[in-house]
C-alpha cells in the first residue's frame, strides 16, 4: 500500500473521529436537558460506534492508527519506519483539527474557539496515563491474540474508558490538541493539553514495555 493512500486513510479517519467526538458532545448536550450523564453516554456511544466503523473500513489501508501514541508505539516495535511514522503523526494532528472545525461548522458554531474547560491535576493526568496504557495494551495484545476482534475490542475499551477515567479518556495526543480548540462539551483548555499529552505518552511507553510480557507464543486468529 502506497504511503499517500495510507495518509489519506489516516486523515479521513482521524477527521471523522474528531467530528464525532465534538459533534456528539454538542448534540448530547443539546438533547439531554442538562443531564451530564446522558450527554456523556451519547458522546461515548457515538465515539465507540464510529471507531468500530473506521477501524473495519480503514484498518486494511493504513492500520487505522488515528493516534500519534499508537503510531509511535508501533514505530518503537519496528512496524513502520521513522519517515512513515512522522508523516502519520503530522497528518493525524492536521486531520484532528479539521475534524473539530467540521463539527463546529455542522452545528453553526464559531469555527475557532480555544477551549475553556479546566482539565488539570494529578487525578486527570493519572487518568490519561491509565486510559492510554489500556488502549495501547488492547491494540497490541488484540492484534496478536484476536486480530479479527480488534475493531470491537478498541471500540469497547474506549466506551468503557469514557466512564471509568476521571478525564473521560482522551488517550490520544492529536485528539487532545484538537479538543483544545473547542469550547463545547468535549473541550479542554490549551494550557491543560500539555499535561495530558505527557501523561498519554507515558502510558503508551508503559504499554509497549508491558505487552511483550503478556503475548502468547501461539495466538489464536
Amino acid at each position: 500500500m502506497s504511503l499517500p493512500r495510507k495518509l489519506l486513510a489516516e486523515f479521513i479517519g482521524t477527521a471523522l473521529l474528531l467530528a464525532t467526538v465534538v459533534g456528539s458532545g454538542v448534540m448530547g448536550t443539546a438533547l439531554s436537558g442538562g443531564n451530564a450523564a446522558i450527554a456523556l453516554l451519547a458522546n461515548a456511544a457515538a465515539t465507540a460506534g464510529m471507531l468500530y466503523v473506521l477501524i473495519v473500513l480503514l484498518g486494511p489501508v493504513s492500520g487505522a492508527h488515528f493516534n500519534p501514541a499508537v503510531t509511535l508505539a508501533l514505530r518503537l516495535r519496528g512496524a513502520l519506519d521513522t519517515r512513515e511514522a512522522l508523516a502519520y503523526v503530522g497528518v493525524q494532528i492536521a486531520a484532528a483539527v479539521a475534524g473539530v472545525l467540521l463539527a463546529h461548522a455542522m452545528f453553526e458554531l464559531p469555527l475557532w474557539q480555544p477551549g475553556v474547560r479546566v482539565r488539570s491535576g494529578a487525578a486527570q493526568w493519572l487518568s490519561e496515563a491509565v486510559a492510554t496504557f489500556g488502549l495501547l495494551l488492547t491494540i497490541l495484545l488484540g492484534a496478536r491474540h484476536r486480530p479479527t476482534a480488534l475493531p470491537a475490542l478498541v471500540a469497547s475499551y474506549i466506551f468503557a474508558a469514557y466512564w471509568f477515567t476521571a478525564s473521560t479518556s482522551f488517550a490520544n495526543p492529536a485528539v487532545t490538541l484538537a479538543r483544545s480548540l473547542t469550547q463545547t462539551f468535549a473541550g479542554i483548555r490549551p494550557a491543560d493539553a500539555g499535561g495530558f499529552v505527557l501523561a498519554q505518552l507515558a502510558g503508551a511507553a508503559l504499554a509497549v514495555w508491558t505487552a511483550p510480557k503478556l503475548m502468547l507464543r501461539d495466538a489464536t486468529p
